[in-house]
């Protein structure tokens, strides 16, 4: 049986028994305006995606491009995608002080704000999934409301008075260049936490989260997230969710901290 016919038998599953899976669709890395963005928003159409955009490298021109497009959120993904471990990869390693990490976080949510209004949530995105447990207490000291890191969440999904949602597949192979290891590697990952959601195994309350990183994705990879989306997109048993709406994030702010005034240099 094709990995294909695999996800659709299980969600015919969720259907037959009353319940939609859920999914959602985080992006991580945004900067600018490529024709790699272009490429993935073509492909998202009308479908909810959270952009993880990197504060101190975020351009005007991605605000302008994105503005306005009610089924974009921007979410806070690091403040300049840099490693301060050596000998691997985090942004946010315990090393690192707590007045440091609090003034990246504060000065990426002005920058965000600065420039895209009430799209950028209070969502936090670290990257290489990566965040020292003694700083997470600072995230919602600083106002921010979820964390959204990879794999299956660990009960409650609540830590530290945030809101965690996961991202769960990622279809792509980080060699040189980035590559793309076939379909059935990705639904088999995609299958196994619908099934695990499903019969208990892993919270059903967290949606499956796709998760892309439009700038380094082949053809192949691009195909195959196109067949995806239009499969859950089709399917009565599956249904993509927004990040505020998974976050219960009503109302982002409107105004942002005098330290927005940093994001002038950001243009």
């Amino acid at each position: 049986m094709s990995s294909w016919r695999r996800l659709t038998e299980e969600l015919e599953c969720w259907h037959s028994s009353g319940t939609i899976a859920t999914f959602w669709w985080r992006d991580d890395d945004a900067i600018d305006v490529t024709p790699q963005l272009d490429r993935l928003l073509r492909c998202a159409g009308s479908i909810p995606v959270s952009l993880a955009v990197i504060p101190s490298r975020a351009s005007r021109a991605l605000a302008d491009r994105i503005g306005g497009e009610q089924s974009i959120a921007v979410l806070q993904h690091g403040w300049a995608h840099v490693s301060h471990l050596s000998g691997g990869q985090s942004e946010y390693p315990s090393s690192r002080t707590d007045e440091e990490v609090s003034r990246e976080l504060v000065e990426g949510r002005a920058i965000l704000l600065g420039l895209f209004g009430t799209q950028a949530i209070p969502i936090f995105v670290p990257p290489y999934h990566a965040f020292d447990p003694r700083f997470v207490p600072l995230l919602a000291r600083n106002g921010f409301k979820g964390i959204s890191r990879k794999g299956p969440r660990q009960e409650p999904p609540r830590v530290d008075g945030l809101v965690e949602v996961n991202a769960h597949v990622s279809p792509i192979t980080w060699s040189k260049p980035p590559a793309f290891a076939g379909d059935d590697t990705y639904l088999d990952r995609i299958v196994e936490h619908l099934h695990g959601c499903r019969v208990g195994r892993y919270d059903a309350a967290e949606p499956t989260g796709l998760l892309t990183h439009h700038l380094d994705q082949n053809a192949e990879s691009f195909a195959f997230i196109a067949r995806f989306a239009e499969v859950v997109s089709e399917h009565p048993g599956a249904t993509w969710l927004s990040a505020k709406e998974i976050f219960d994030v009503h109302r982002a702010p409107t105004t942002s901290s005098p330290a927005s005034a940093s994001a002038k240099g950001f243009q």
